[in-house]
């Protein structure tokens, strides 16, 4: 049957046939209907089965309340329950900052998360809340105080009235709620502003007073010209902060103890110590452990000389946390040192862990030690382990003057929660009572500070002028190991020497203008015979502190002919070396820091800084400290509490780069390297060489680095970005919070009535100055008022014009209204 057919029919064809033209359409335009997307058809299919049960089940609440017995105090036998309501019910990480929070997942315990809250610090009272309770408490009246301007934005949006009448306005519906709803905290604060009526009161009657005898004596335009130069009472040379209350300071949270006295029955005082030593105890660390200051979780503050022994107190703290079942966290400021505590406190104490940028061993150990930065973002994360901390060690606090990161130890120690006792351990500072104040005063916890007198072993500085050849025992003492004088007699007779021997430089190949360098020849030269010179005179080990990487690299390389080891120590570093490196690739073991180091090794000279990979500079520190290594050129960073002392400190030069210039060392940094000399128990004294190489250097920069006061401790506080963020995102503690708690903030409170002082003496000043001068301001003001006066009238007269052209001046009768006189003169 053809189309026309089918046309003609009068009701279209039969329904058994298929609309070809329909089926075609969807084929084209609806894809999604193909028989592969069909999921039946596919090999695996799982039919689903509805459970309308499975609707009925739902997440149960927290339990607010628990049932606490009572029980007669005298029998024990059980009276009643009693239901009680649990506090912080429903407080989780992510919106409470208590201790009673409920814990976090495991994989959060050490690190957390940031999105964690912090925990409560201590120290900081509810004054320095932003306002986070009391602001869902109070009212907000949505229809008058609503922003209509976004923070950042110049413009919002206007709402403007729609001009309707809402007919349930006049509804009596919130004169009732006025009637019935008492609103507590409008309450209080009238309270407080009734209470502190007459404190206002009064001091504006002072200040009313105080101005009153200015006011009668001068006209309201002469008074606003003083008040552009006299200041106002308030104004105070502090932080500008918000207007919160600031802390007393009265108090003084510190105390030192007196080691010249010793500590009676130490014995029995402490008869099971946690830990004990094979050595006799030092008068200092007696005190702290007799007087049970650990043991009653006080905050100690230990400021020692090197090798003094304060190490002593962070490991009686760490066994004292072992014995209480609690964790210890253990800070120190560089990489070098975490190490190296590890290693010590692994043979010590057993469960210990290491978290820095490299390494993470055993995280979730009793002692943890790790670098300040990694314990500022555990306490900002909420880490879990803060609830089981019972002591925190700062290792050389003193780092709180390093300009880019002294900002975080003033962090952390804001930050740690009022159950966790702080040690301190640091070199000796002057200002350590004021220092210690600011953290007993920050904590709310007095601060016990110890601070020894001398050194255990004595330092004996030279100067070193030899250059090889007959004049490599030129060594010349400038300062002897009592410390107090500097030997003017030794530094002449260096300079002579030097002098003596450019001289004779010059008569062979002639005179040479400016300062000479040594030639690579002539160093090694120097170096060789500077070497043979310490090992006849039994000076090694030695470290050689050479204050740029690239010169310690130098260095080592040009020692190519210096061999300090016997074949047996050749043999056992060998083997150590092929122990330590069997872990890396066989392609890493060739490479060529790590081939160029095994063949120092292997003669005594070792080399350490920060370029060097972590790896190797852990194999140098373990043979130096076996005494394997007799030559180590070093940076300065490895001068930092780090416990390998030498028998002999070098200074290739006494010239560092600070970023901004060439400067001399300071007499801190100065001693802390220096102080890497004399062996506790081995050596009798230290020895301390400068090396000459150009020049003998100022009499005057030997003196100030060497017998000069070390710094004191500053506060390097600065505004971060990760500190902002961090507490924007907690909302509880204010930025301004931090700040008031700053060491920073510190110093200006204790200078505030030295500041008050004097600014009342320049108040006083500029009072006396204006006495004498009140009456001609009265009259400068009357001239002023009549020169405006004459620039308006003398245009308005007929007769101005012949005054003018007479050259005569005239006066003003009883105003403005008076006519010139011509036939009078008047003179101003």
């Amino acid at each position: 049957m053809d189309s026309k057919s089918t046309r003609s029919l009068p009701f279209g064809p039969p329904p058994v046939l298929p609309d070809v033209q329909k089926q075609l359409k969807e084929y084209l335009l609806c894809p999604d209907r193909l028989p592969i997307h069909n999921y039946e058809l596919a090999q695996k299919y799982w039919p689903r089965e509805p459970n309308p049960r499975s609707l009925f089940h739902c997440d149960m609440a927290p339990l607010g309340t628990t049932l606490k017995v009572d029980r007669d105090p005298t029998t024990g036998k059980l009276l009643q329950f009693r239901e009680v309501p649990l506090d912080n019910m429903g407080c989780t990480a992510k919106n409470s900052m208590s201790l009673k929070r409920a814990p976090g997942p495991p994989e959060q315990a050490v690190r957390g998360s940031n999105t964690n809250y912090p925990f409560w610090p201590g120290g900081i009272d509810e004054l320095i809340l932003t306002g986070g309770a009391e602001d869902q408490d109070s009212e907000v009246d949505f229809v008058n105080n609503l922003l209509t301007v976004p923070p950042g934005f110049k413009n919002g949006i206007r709402f403007k009235s729609d001009d309707l009448l809402n007919h349930k306005l006049p509804i009596s519906y919130p004169r009732r709620r006025k009637a019935t709803v008492v609103n507590l905290m409008s309450i209080i604060k009238q309270e407080g502003d009734l209470l502190g009526l007459w404190q206002e009161e009064t001091k504006r009657d002072e200040k009313i007073a105080k101005e009153k005898i200015v006011i009668e004596k001068l006209d309201a335009e002469v008074e606003n010209e003083l008040s552009e130069v006299i200041p106002k009472e308030d104004i105070i040379p502090v932080l500008k902060i918000s207007e919160t209350k600031t802390q007393r300071i009265v108090t003084q949270w510190a105390e030192e103890l007196d080691i010249s006295k010793p500590v009676e029955d130490f014995q029995k005082k402490i008869p099971v110590m946690a830990k004990t030593w094979p050595f006799e105890l030092d008068p200092f660390q007696k005190k702290y452990l007799g007087y049970k200051y650990l043991e009653e979780h006080a905050n100690v503050f230990v400021a020692a000389h090197t090798s003094a022994g304060k190490t002593v107190v962070a490991e009686y703290a760490i066994a004292l946390s072992q014995k209480h079942m609690t964790k210890t966290i253990y800070t120190s400021p560089i990489k070098a040192l975490s190490n190296q505590k590890y290693r010590d406190f692994k043979d010590t104490f057993g469960d210990v862990g290491l978290i820095t940028g490299d390494f993470q061993i055993n995280q979730t150990a009793q002692c943890l030690i790790m670098t300040t930065e990694i314990l500022r973002s555990m306490l900002y994360c909420g880490s879990e382990v803060v609830r089981d901390l019972e002591y925190v060690i700062f290792d050389e606090v003193h780092y709180i003057n390093d300009s880019e990161r002294g900002h975080v130890w003033e962090e952390v120690l804001i930050l740690l929660p009022d159950h966790v006792s702080i040690v301190m351990l640091s070199a000796t500072v002057p200002n350590t009572m004021e220092f210690a104040n600011w953290v007993g005063g920050t904590k709310k916890k007095k601060v016990y500070v110890i601070s020894t007198l001398k050194r255990p072993i004595p330092l004996q500085h030279f100067l070193y002028t030899g250059s090889g050849g007959k004049s490599k025992d030129e060594r010349f003492l400038i300062v002897d190991k009592d410390g107090k004088s500097f030997n003017a007699n030794g530094y002449l007779e260096a300079c002579k020497a030097k002098q003596s021997r450019q001289s004779n430089q010059k008569a062979s190949f002639g005179p040479k203008q400016g300062r000479q360098h040594l030639t690579p020849k002539q160093e090694t030269t120097m170096w060789v015979g500077f070497i043979d010179h310490l090992k006849r005179n039994d000076k090694l080990p030695v470290i050689a502190f050479t204050l740029s990487r690239n010169r310690c690299d130098q260095n080592s390389s040009n020692l190519n002919s210096v061999d300090l080891t016997t074949s047996k120590e050749k043999s056992y570093i060998l083997m150590f070396f092929h122990h330590c490196i069997q872990n890396l690739k066989p392609a890493d073991r060739l490479l060529p820091q790590v081939v160029k180091l095994e063949d120092l090794l292997k003669r005594g000279i070792g080399v350490h800084h920060s370029g060097i990979l972590p790896i190797l500079k852990e194999i140098v520190e373990m043979l130096f400290q076996k005494g394997l290594v007799k030559l180590l050129f070093a940076t300065e960073t490895f001068a930092m509490g780090v416990n390998m002392p030498a028998r002999t400190v070098v200074f290739d030069s006494i010239r560092k780069f600070d970023g901004h210039g060439m400067r001399t060392l300071q007499p801190a940094e100065y001693i802390q390297m220096a102080g890497r000399a004399g062996r506790r128990g081995l050596d009798q004294t230290g020895t301390v060489i400068i090396m000459c190489k150009d020049d003998v250097p100022e009499e005057r920069d030997l003196k100030s680095m060497m017998l000069g006061t070390p710094t004191i401790l500053k506060s390097k506080f600065r505004l971060t970005y990760s500190m902002i963020l961090n507490l924007f995102r907690v909302e509880k503690i204010s930025i301004e919070g931090m700040m008031l708690h700053s060491f920073k903030e510190y110093d200006h409170k204790t200078k505030q009535k030295k500041y008050e002082k004097e600014l009342k003496i320049v108040e006083e000043t500029i009072r006396n100055s204006f006495s004498d001068t009140e009456e001609y301001f009265i009259k400068w003001s009357k001239v002023r008022c009549f020169c405006n006066v004459m620039k308006k009238c003398p245009l308005q007269f007929n007769k101005f014009t012949s005054i003018h052209r007479n050259c005569r001046c005239g006066y003003v009768k009883n105003g403005i209204s008076q006519e010139f006189e011509s036939n009078r003169e008047f003179y101003v």
